[in-house]
């Protein structure tokens, strides 16, 4: 659009009249609105839904607003936030599943159309603020490294400052964060107190500061995103001995607890059945006792966890109410999915372990239960503790049961809802949050933003419900696809199919590869079976025919086909970002370089030179290294000599010493890796120090890691900041002396792909 004024030019400025257009400003009185998006926590994990975690903040949330408990997403967490922040349903975003899992189809892209404009670019052209802190995880794979295009970061989508992490998951004692556009390191360390989700909270605390001291008429969007409860289960140890013992009563006794408070509270309606335990997940009492006392523990950091992340989100709602804000602040508390069953049957010290295959015994992990919830572990607790903390319903995260698409929903704003302390049970959804936001505020969906015109949304505002807990719900029908798994809601009925997840199959039985026209319908009058406890489909065929056909409807509209319970080779054919090579070569003092971007060494031979110059006296510190203390390698020099560590997963550890020093001077440093065993993944082989070009050290790797390197940290060169590979020096030991390049050469046999294997990690780190 050409600027416009609407002054005078004459020949002289004593002739002309100057003319300013107003800024523009929201209404006075505009309330903010704030978004507090938990991770994989179950509809019956917080206490003023029934849980056993003790949530005060939340529960102060909900005891001065409402409770919605027929509130939905769509079983994963990038779909669902895609949902939050447009109005439309996540197909049609093209965001099937996680962004990791893109495919080439439509709805399977990974990349938000610009049509779909998010909140952010709602709010700002109309005087309000905008800011994201926390998880991300709705950029493109392929875009989430320093080189990449920014136009589908936060700062890309209407967000005037980030501050957080990109990706799906991250530690929360070291993590990956990103300050704007930016990679940065995090301020304190872990033995100096820091943990990610305070972070979050003081940077929500100074963004709208910043904002205050300055304009403080003006209103913000706050989107607030925590990591937790998604694993890994990080939290403070004072956080955790608050739960001691108190889930030695086991799964099956919690669920029953936390259901018996579900029915006084009334977030679950009068009638309500609790589901049974299915055979898969083991009954607590028949367990050994040692595995109970780990299992228990389990649940107490993530309880630990939960709790520490609510005294946290405490901080910024009493920082709210400090600077008279709180009143008029519309704040919307979701979950983005239900409770994780990722953790599988006996629970994960090192989520690396599942990537790579490697099996963990309660053996091993019990001799580490003190570590569990520290800077050692990367934990996550067994699908029991999943399966209970969905509570009433059957199934979790990743399917379409309503564990995992029910989930706990608050909304507060007390000055412009007069109930308070209520339930609301009308039928919502995710992509409703956005239109009755703008409900709300009286602002209608823009025709066009930045010059793209605009898709219609999806959702429907739910204000009305606000204080009339009898208006009608407007949602009357919505379907759910995730993975295969299909469900669709339409007027108080539910018909919903598990297809299986591959990688994912607890029963034994169940094919992800059978033609989906086998899929079993099953039928809930979910208006009156809340839990979905009684299935009706043989008693009314006539009505799963005609949702199924409503299904196929609704999946045409939305970008749902073509159907794909794929967990193998969705993205083969993806064009590269960078072209094909076979020789990288780094610099030291960049960024960290995002594992799915750099040099990937597994599972074959290669090379690492570095060219350097050291100083009279020597020199020490890292050339390369990638990964961190849960598996990765590193090639260094400390004590006068060229070092080699590799580990195995936190498992083993190798290390190979130069029998001759460095020299001063111009130097040419090397390791190179044999592969000698048979295995075509994780093979081991024989490791080789070089000092210009005279082999300088060998030593054996009986093992490798197959698949994914500890995550966090990233490849780093001339430095391992953060969570360092190895013991043998404290982070970030940057090199003293001069790196002029590192180049890895990976010339050789192409090395073999587990396309199945490949998929289960990025499915999991969502």
């Amino acid at each position: 659009m050409a600027r416009q004024f609407k002054g005078i030019i004459g020949r002289t400025a004593a002739e002309s009249t100057p003319w300013w257009p107003e800024p523009v400003r929201a209404p006075e009185g505009a309330p903010n609105i704030v978004y507090i998006v938990l991770d994989d926590v179950g509809f019956g994990q917080i206490s003023c839904f029934g849980g056993l975690c003790e949530t005060p903040n939340l529960d102060r949330l909900a005891d001065n607003g409402l409770r919605y408990r027929n509130f939905h997403t769509t079983a994963l967490c990038s779909p669902t936030r895609t949902c939050l922040l447009t109005g439309r349903n996540h197909h049609a975003n093209g965001m099937a599943s996680i962004v990791e899992n893109a495919s080439g189809f439509p709805g399977y892209t990974g990349e938000i159309p610009f049509e779909n404009g998010f909140l952010s670019e709602i709010l700002t052209p109309h005087g309000y603020a905008a800011y994201a802190v926390g998880k991300w995880h709705l950029t493109p794979h392929q875009e989430m490294n320093m080189a990449a295009p920014r136009h589908r970061w936060p700062l890309g989508r209407g967000f005037e400052r980030f501050y957080g992490f990109l990706g799906g998951d991250t530690n929360q004692w070291q993590p990956d964060l990103v300050y704007d556009n930016h990679q940065i390191a995090p301020p304190r360390t872990y033995e100096q107190g820091y943990h990610l989700t305070e972070d979050l909270a003081d940077r929500a605390i100074e963004f709208v500061t910043d904002l205050k001291n300055v304009t403080p008429e003006k209103p913000f969007f706050l989107y607030f995103c925590t990591g937790a409860g998604h694993a890994p289960h990080h939290a403070p140890r004072e956080w955790i001995e608050k739960y001691r013992g108190k889930f030695d009563m086991g799964w099956d006794r919690a669920r029953e607890i936390i259901f018996e408070r579900q029915q006084r509270m009334g977030v679950v309606p009068p009638g309500t059945d609790l589901t049974p335990r299915p055979h898969w997940i083991q009954e607590w009492d028949t367990l050994p006792d040692d595995e109970k006392r780990l299992y228990a523990r389990m649940m107490e950091v993530f309880a630990g966890f939960i709790s520490h992340t609510d005294h946290h989100i405490g901080r910024v709602i009493d920082f709210l109410d400090q600077i008279g804000e709180l009143d008029n602040t519309l704040i919307v508390a979701v979950s983005d999915n239900g409770a994780s069953a990722e953790g599988g049957p006996h629970g994960s010290l090192n989520e690396a372990n599942f990537f790579n295959r490697a099996p963990e015994s309660a053996e091993e992990n019990l001799a580490r239960i003190d570590e569990l919830g520290g800077p050692h572990t990367f934990n996550h607790y067994p699908f029991g503790w999943a399966w209970a903390g969905n509570t009433p319903f059957q199934r979790w995260k990743r399917e379409v049961h309503e564990g995992g698409v029910a989930d706990p929903c608050i909304i507060h704003w007390p000055a412009g809802i007069k109930a308070r302390n209520e339930v609301r049970g009308q039928y919502a959804h995710a992509v409703d949050v956005v239109p009755t936001v703008l409900d709300v505020l009286g602002v209608q969906p823009p025709a066009a933003i930045r010059g793209v015109q605009q898709s219609p949304m999806h959702g429907v505002s739910f204000a009305a419900t606000f204080d009339d807990d009898t208006a009608a719900s407007k949602h009357e029908t919505q379907y759910y696809e995730m993975l295969g798994n299909r469900a669709i809601y339409h007027r108080g009925w539910k018909a919903v199919t598990y297809h299986g997840t591959e990688g994912m199959i607890y029963d034994g039985v169940t094919d992800p590869r059978k033609p989906f026209d086998e899929d079993h319908w099953e039928l809930y009058h979910v208006e009156e079976d809340f839990s979905e406890a009684h299935d009706l489909a043989t008693e009314y065929p006539e009505k799963v025919r005609e949702l199924e056909s409503l299904w196929w409807a609704e999946a045409g509209r939305y970008d749902v086909l073509p159907l794909d319970a794929r967990s193998i080779g969705r993205a083969l054919g993806r064009p590269r970002v960078s072209r094909r090579r076979l020789r990288f070569v780094y610099y030291p003092g960049g960024a960290s370089v995002e594992m799915d971007a750099a040099v990937n060494i597994k599972n074959r031979s290669h090379t690492i030179t570095a060219q350097v110059a050291i100083p009279a006296g020597g020199a020490e510190g890292v050339l390369l290294a990638d990964g961190s203390r849960f598996g990765g390698y590193s090639l260094y020099v400390r004590d006068g000599r060229l070092c080699y560590a590799y580990n195995l997963l936190g498992r083993a550890r190798f290390h190979i010493v130069s029998d001759e020093r460095v020299p001063d001077g111009p130097c040419s440093l090397a390791f190179a890796f044999e592969k000698t065993g048979p295995e075509p993944f994780g093979a081991g082989g024989i490791g080789r120090l070089y000092i210009n070009g005279r082999q300088a050290g060998e030593g054996k790797l009986p093992r490798t890691v197959p698949f994914i390197f500890g995550l966090g940290g990233g490849l780093q060169c001339g430095r391992d900041a953060g969570n360092p590979v190895t013991e043998e020096y404290a982070s970030p030991f940057a090199f003293t002396g001069t790196i002029r390049r590192v180049v890895v050469d990976l010339s050789g046999p192409e090395p073999p792909r587990d396309l199945a294997q490949e998929d289960r990690i990025e499915m999991a780190r969502q």
